[in-house]
């Protein structure tokens, strides 16, 4: 329904991405364009160098979530690391709507830039919430240092925006001088989402947020997910190995395997009526 809407609309996207390129390795002059390689391939037969992403081309609207499936190596956690700037791309754009009204490509713009539109227009959730979270600072103080990253220094400000964001998750408000290397990581999920809604981000990046949790956490976890989309309208892009998951949050889903996107679609007709032999292949596990 979302996509028939936008098709009569002309929507801005709220990210745009096209033709994004991630090589690990050095590559050489018989890589430079990594779609000569076989359709199943990563790996340059000549230098050895892995193409983690190929060809990736993409749009994420307001308000929507984004589904991204794939099995190990697919490259769906270097995509969203990449968008992130943990990584950089080999090759490709991505524009924000809400960044200098979506003209310039994010990817080209300085280091100074670039951490503006982290600490500004994007949220990350990691899979390891040590990567996400400074287990030596308290609860509140990570988020703190979110917002003061962002050019807030108002120390009763801070104080509130953490103690909201804290109660919002589901965090008792008696626990916010405490340390997350304390809390299960169910909690430690919650307290990274709170950090990555600080600055309210228009963008949220989610990497595999519930694998390793028991199942009851795992649920909580992702009703706060979808509370979140409903309540702040942001746009979110959602990495799993879980077709459960998938299914249970996103709009719509795009499906990667070897580096590249193989189908991509609204949820429900992915689910109903997969094309590609390995979504298939998915979809009958996910039913069996």
């Amino acid at each position: 329904m979302q996509d028939t809407i936008r098709s009569t609309v002309t929507e801005q996207p709220q990210l745009k991405v096209q033709h994004l390129n991630k090589r690990y390795g050095k590559g050489c002059s018989r890589c430079t364009d990594p779609t000569f390689l076989a359709e199943e391939g990563q790996r340059c037969p000549h230098c050895g160098s892995v193409w983690a992403c190929i060809d990736v081309n993409f749009d994420l609207y307001q308000g929507e979530i984004l589904g991204i499936v794939g099995e190990s190596g697919s490259g769906k956690s270097t995509l969203v690391k990449c968008l992130y700037f943990d990584d950089q791309i080999t090759s490709g754009s991505a524009h924000i709507a809400a960044y200098k009204n979506g003209e310039l490509d994010i990817f080209s713009e300085s280091a100074q830039q670039k951490r503006y539109i982290r600490n500004h227009l994007l949220g990350m959730i990691y899979q390891n919430p040590w990567l996400g979270l400074k287990m030596s600072f308290s609860s509140g103080g990570n988020i703190a240092e979110k917002l003061i990253a962002s050019g807030s220094y108002h120390v009763g400000s801070i104080r509130a925006r953490a103690t909201e964001l804290l109660e919002h998750v589901e965090i008792p408000i008696s626990r916010i001088n405490e340390q997350p290397k304390n809390f299960s990581g169910g909690m430690q999920q919650r307290v990274q989402i709170s950090k990555a809604l600080a600055n309210n981000p228009p963008i949220l990046l989610l990497d595999e947020v519930t694998t390793g949790l028991d199942l009851s956490v795992q649920a909580r976890v992702l009703d706060l997910i979808r509370n979140i989309q409903r309540q702040f309208n942001v746009g979110m892009i959602l990495v799993s190995h879980d077709l459960g998951v998938i299914r249970m949050l996103a709009d719509r889903t795009m499906v990667m395997k070897g580096g590249r996107v193989i189908e991509q679609g609204l949820t429900d007709q992915i689910l109903e009526d997969p094309q590609h032999a390995y979504t298939q292949k998915l979809v009958h596990s996910l039913l069996s």
